[in-house]
């Protein structure tokens, strides 16, 4: 590493004075690298899990320094820009992946994939999910690494599927067989099952799903509004009916966890990242086991995924480097033992689950990952919005159409008509 560190500061030097504008950039010796995330510094499994790698990452390179620093989830684009803005921008940063379009489009970001030869982007990637690789790729490339990632994933109580008279190990496969499975858990005074799609903007991954499933999409890989299709249409129709049925209840998102952590609650379907959490409330509790995300009968499951990216956006070429370095630990085979096991995230290498010398040990006792981390063998893309109110079009979506007809009963067709005009009128497509 001091090699490469000090190849990269001669090539720095070499270059025009003035291009390398950070501090200890200009001599061989130990680097300090910037890190913003938001899972740093909570007091849950997610800062744990951060603090445990940054611990392993320093242990074995001991000429990088790792300064973290902590911020919520909904303000770290914000906040990365007005570090930019400021001329000190994070060396990396975690952005939640609704937000990397935003980041390509403004900030001075260096691609991943441009940072190391090509040689070694392809040792160091080639246990990565590959479906996954191509489906992250910007402009033909890795622009922003994926770190943190799930997939909607099925959790079910299978005490209350035994009482209910449903076979726990035949979990739903589609919406229609969910429906049936809620008002059998309802009959027995349980709480049904709960489709986790219309909570705020971050729920917009399992919209995307859900629709995907059904053969539609919320938005063309350009950025053209789409979401007001039939394919659309009777996706979240068929998730109305989970309400209007009675097999779902008509609650809010932090609610419907709380009823399943509780054990009143008989499946939920949601983010794989929840996957810590309602372990540690079952344990004890209630027998959890997991699934895929169910859908539509006789169509491919294809989820796309949520969680966060790594981006780069060191100014010299010593802090991109060592910025490289640190990314390569966080996504290698000893990184996502570290993130599966202690944050609860996809391990990103699908091997690394029969490998005894990682998370064999782990999935040996507890395969409950297993469901969301064979959706990433078809994963989709995540669909972008176009133009700078890409964000606000997503909570558009999310906010004026998805929870007014799940759990509101809005009529579909003509809300997601009109609020597609809406989102069509503010990103132009």
């Amino acid at each position: 590493m001091k090699r490469l560190l000090s190849v990269a500061v001669t090539a720095c030097l070499l270059a025009t004075v003035g291009a390398c504008g950070n501090s200890d950039d200009s001599s061989d010796g130990p680097i300090t690298l910037s890190f913003l995330s938001y899972n740093y510094g909570t007091p849950d499994v997610g800062g744990e899990g951060t603090q445990q790698l940054i611990d392993a990452f320093e242990k074995s390179h001991p000429d990088i320094t790792i300064a973290p620093q902590g911020v919520p989830v909904a303000d770290t684009l914000t906040r990365v820009r007005s570090r930019t803005a400021a001329g000190d921008p994070p060396d990396v940063a975690q952005i939640g992946w609704s937000k990397v379009a935003a980041a390509y489009r403004g900030l001075p970001l260096t691609p991943v994939q441009d940072i190391p030869t090509a040689d070694e982007w392809r040792s160091a990637t080639a246990g990565l999910s590959q479906p996954l690789l191509r489906a992250v790729e910007h402009e033909g490339k890795v622009a922003a690494m994926p770190y943190t990632l799930s997939t909607p994933t099925l959790f079910y109580n299978a005490d209350l599927f035994r009482k209910a008279g449903l076979d726990p190990a035949k979990p739903p496969a589609t919406i229609a067989e969910a429906q049936r499975a809620g008002l059998a858990l309802v009959r027995i005074g349980a709480s049904g099952v709960y489709f986790d799609i219309a909570g705020a903007s971050k729920s917009d991954f399992l919209t995307q799903s859900v629709v995907a499933a059904n053969g539609g999409s919320v938005a063309t890989p350009d950025g053209r509004v789409t979401f007001d299709q039939p394919a659309a249409v009777e996706a979240l129709t068929a998730v109305q009916q989970l309400t209007t049925s009675g097999a779902q209840p008509a609650v809010a998102e932090a609610d419907a966890i709380a009823a399943f952590k509780a054990g009143k609650l008989g499946a939920l379907v949601t983010s794989t990242a929840l996957l810590a959490g309602l372990e540690e409330a079952a344990n004890g509790h209630f027998e959890l086991r997991t699934g895929g995300m169910p859908g539509f009968a006789g169509k491919p499951v294809r989820t796309t995924f949520s969680g966060a990216g790594l981006v780069v956006l060191a100014k010299d070429d010593a802090h991109k480097q060592a910025a490289w370095e640190f990314i390569k630990f966080l996504t290698s085979a000893e990184g996502y033992t570290i993130i599966t096991s202690k944050i609860g995230y996809l391990p990103l290498r699908p091997d690394l689950v029969k490998d005894p010398r990682y998370l064999g040990p782990y999935f040996a006792k507890d395969p409950r990952i297993g469901p969301a981390l064979d959706q990433l063998e078809t994963v989709r893309p995540y669909t972008f919005f176009d133009g700078p109110q890409a964000d606000r079009a997503v909570a558009t979506l999310q906010d004026d159409a998805v929870a007014p007809i799940v759990l509101r009963g809005a009529d579909p067709a003509s809300t997601l008509a009109e609020v597609a005009a809406q989102v069509r009128s503010m990103t132009g497509r």
